[in-house]
């Protein structure tokens, strides 16, 4: 019965056990228990690095392992490790490309709850932050401030090998990798690793075939999206040329250059 009583409190939402020592109330006696530990002192579990104290033994673990700086959890695909286990497993899901959390507005999905949870906002309208410099506005106050940066130019993020400062500081990471010789991102179809990921994706393309990115004008496609730019300059400049002075169409900018030296335009 008990263990029905508790239960229908958990579901009801009823906290029945009211703190003593504070305005807090829980819907379970042990959870009471727990907490009155803070008040009380009694079993409290003291970290021997810092001053910082913890009802539960499993909590101070998790503690020591930030202190100590200690990153006993490695990933099996890439080279990163981490101080708790729930860390690396929310990191696998990226090699993996879980995505368990899925937006019930669109077809976006998302590693992390956190991240459906400001994507959502755009959905419900709740985006709070507003930029004081333009009429932009954001979910979070993290992506504000990041985003403010534009306006003030403030870099605050310098690299301790080279005078070059950054305003994020996954750029500064990534910037770093130059210097220590960091190339994390392996290809597993060559030799070839490369510091950051899009070099690894833009690679993987030579092996695959694969070409993202389609001529709106032609049926061209390209393995980058700058080579895209640069092929597009030709039908803009076939379109000028065309509405000329002479009716001939001069599609390749050397043969357009050429014309223009011999026709005096």
């Amino acid at each position: 019965m008990r263990a029905l009583k508790r239960h229908t409190g958990m579901n009801m939402g009823d906290k029945l056990y009211q703190c003593s020592h504070c305005e807090k109330s829980f819907s379970q006696m042990s959870n009471l228990k727990r907490h009155c530990r803070i008040h009380t002192g009694e079993g409290l579990h003291q970290c021997t690095l810092c001053d910082k104290y913890f009802t539960l033994m499993s909590a101070l673990e998790k503690h020591t392992g930030i202190d100590t700086g200690e990153k006993l959890y490695q990933c099996s695909h890439c080279d990163k490790s981490y101080t708790h286990m729930s860390n690396l497993q929310r990191h696998t899901m990226i090699h993996k490309g879980e995505r368990p959390y899925q937006c019930s507005h669109c077809d976006k999905s998302f590693i992390w709850r956190n991240a459906l949870n400001s994507h959502t906002k755009i959905h419900t309208g709740k985006i709070p932050y507003q930029c004081s410099h333009c009429d932009k506005y954001f979910t979070q106050m993290s992506n504000l401030k990041r985003h403010t940066r534009i306006h003030t130019e403030e870099k605050p993020y310098q690299c301790s090998h080279c005078d070059k400062y950054f305003t994020e500081k996954t750029n500064l990471k990534k910037h770093t990798r130059i210097h220590m010789g960091e190339t994390p991102y392996q290809c597993s179809h060559c030799d070839k690793s490369f510091t950051q990921m899009i070099g690894l994706k833009r690679h993987t393309r030579i092996h695959t075939g694969e070409k993202p990115y389609q001529c709106s004008q032609c049926d061209k496609s390209f393995t980058q999206k700058c080579t895209l730019k640069s092929h597009t300059h030709i039908h803009i400049e076939e379109k000028q040329f065309n509405l000329g002075q002479c009716d001939n169409l001069y599609i390749e900018k050397q043969s357009y250059t050429e014309y223009k030296k011999t026709d005096g335009l």
